[in-house]
């Protein structure tokens, strides 16, 4: 059985490690220490994954401790767990202590589990790589080619073909678009509700693009005070604010060449905004704390969940910086809004799932699936990610099915039921009539789903474009301008 990885918890209040311990037992081996020199004790005699300190603690100060462990033991994952957010404690954690992540409280089960996970995987891939390290010295020729091949590996992962979606899918034209856009020099807004995979089209965009073999970066611009944020973007130089021991690179920097993804960027300030719009306007940087500008060669791919249109009309949000990101506009639709993609993406999560769990099964039953399919998902697809390993874990049998799912999901049957009844009220006459009747109901509903696209409309439908057109013709649904199709056609594509 394979070990499970060890937590360091490290907090002078004692109903808080408790919680900690409690919380994460169940997945982890955990440690508990409640001061600085019993952690270093646990930490001499013990070998830990991560390490999840206070921030705020008598004596040595979380960044402190953490400090001395990177020193002394710079392969654990170290996190800050703090009540308070104070900017200057936040930076000196990440330029002193290194630290992965600074979690504020109140934290939530779910999400410090996550964050733990990623962060013991972050560990062992380390690990796997400083073992890579050890082995016999490549010749240049062999490690040119291994560099090749993990990038061509790399780059197939995000081919637009690789995107798991059915045939009838919205997302067939969105990546379309995409393949169109993604060789040439244009900033692209990706929206669409969290979940929904933005990062993905980004990085889909990046490697389909002339720029794949340079870098591709990714900040989070959501909740994070301008100057970290003008940090991890510009640089700085060295004594430039308090914790700043050093010359920093910002990630401009780093993607010169490539393309910088800005993850969340409804969420930047005002005053950033105009700082931003600076550095795009002039393609050039200036670190803080110094005069010296640097010019840069990025490509922009920037992602949100609000509508920057409207948060231009509110004030919220420069006009100018929203025409400078938004050249080109992807709109990702709600997993909600394309349920024929729901089976493909769960049976891609569950193979991934077995073989991160290393417990095979035959697969979904039919009511699970159904039942997933008939869901709306308000996390999207990552909600239905996290539904399939959950799932996976509470399995018993060879399937995967029904009275597995969530409370949630499994309502969702009883409302559809009801929903088709009432699809069929109001339909009175003979059976030919009633058929009829409902027919046209589906046309009006599909044709209204796709704008009027009638070439949509008739292939989600299974008819030919004549066939369509007849239909509409025999039940007098035609619209009144023929150049109305072209329009929504050109609108769409637009």
């Amino acid at each position: 059985m394979t070990a499970r990885p060890v937590i360091l918890c490290v907090d002078d209040e004692v109903r808080s490690l408790q919680t900690l311990e409690r919380t994460l037992d169940e997945e982890f081996d955990v440690l508990c220490a409640s001061s600085a020199e019993e952690a270093l004790t646990l930490l001499e005699s013990n070998v830990v994954q991560a390490i999840l300190c206070d921030q705020r603690m008598p004596g040595k100060t979380g960044v402190e401790l953490l400090t001395e462990v990177r020193e002394r033991w710079p392969e654990p994952a170290r996190l800050i767990l703090s009540g308070y957010t104070d900017s200057d404690d936040i930076i000196r954690g990440l330029n002193d202590a290194g630290i992965l992540q600074y979690i504020t409280k109140p934290w939530h089960p779910d999400n410090l589990l996550m964050i733990l996970r990623n962060a013991c995987q972050m560990y062992q891939l380390q690990s796997e790589n400083d073992q890579l390290n050890l082995e016999m010295k490549l010749s240049e020729v062999q490690a040119s080619t291994r560099v090749k091949q993990k990038r061509a590996r790399l780059q197939q992962s995000f081919q637009l073909d690789q995107i798991k979606r059915a045939e009838s899918s919205p997302l067939n034209d969105i990546c379309e678009q995409a393949a169109q856009i993604a060789p040439y020099d244009i900033s692209v807004l990706v929206t669409g509700p969290s979940g929904a995979g933005k990062e993905l089209f980004a990085r889909a965009l990046h490697y389909n693009s002339l720029r794949k073999d340079k870098p591709f970066v990714v900040e989070n611009c959501g909740a994070m005070p301008d100057e970290l944020l003008a940090s991890e973007l510009f640089g700085h130089k060295k004594g430039s604010f308090t914790g700043a021991i050093s010359d920093h690179i910002g990630l401009f920097e780093q993607a010169d060449g490539g393309t910088i993804f800005l993850d969340e960027i409804g969420e930047i300030t005002p005053a950033f905004q105009v700082k931003l719009l600076r550095v795009l306007q002039e393609r050039e940087v200036r670190r803080l704390g110094e005069h010296q500008r640097r010019k840069v060669d990025v490509r922009i791919v920037a992602s949100t969940n609000r509508d920057l249109r409207e948060e231009v009309k509110a004030g919220r949000f420069r006009q100018d910086l929203y025409y400078r990101l938004a050249e080109v506009t992807l709109e990702l639709p709600a997993l909600a809004q394309r349920p024929m993609d729901v089976p493909l993406l769960a049976e891609n999560f569950l193979a991934h799932a077995m073989r991160d769990f290393d417990k095979p099964v035959t697969g979904f039953s039919g009511e699970a699936m159904a039942a997933m399919q008939q869901y709306n998902w308000p996390g999207n697809v990552r909600e239905l990610q996290n539904e399939v390993r959950r799932v996976l874990v509470l399995a018993k049998g060879e399937y995967l099915t029904a009275d597995l799912l969530s409370p949630a999901i499994q309502q969702t049957e009883t409302r559809t039921e009801t929903q088709e009844i009432d699809l069929l009220d109001g339909l009175d006459g003979s059976l030919k009539e009633r058929v009829e009747a409902l027919e046209q109901r589906i046309l009006k509903a599909t044709l209204a789903r796709h704008h009027w696209n009638k070439s949509r409309a008739a292939k989600e439908l299974g008819l030919s474009r004549v066939g369509l057109r007849s239909k509409l013709e025999r039940y007098g649904m035609e619209r009144a301008d023929p150049a109305s199709e072209s329009t929504q056609t050109n609108e769409h594509t637009e």
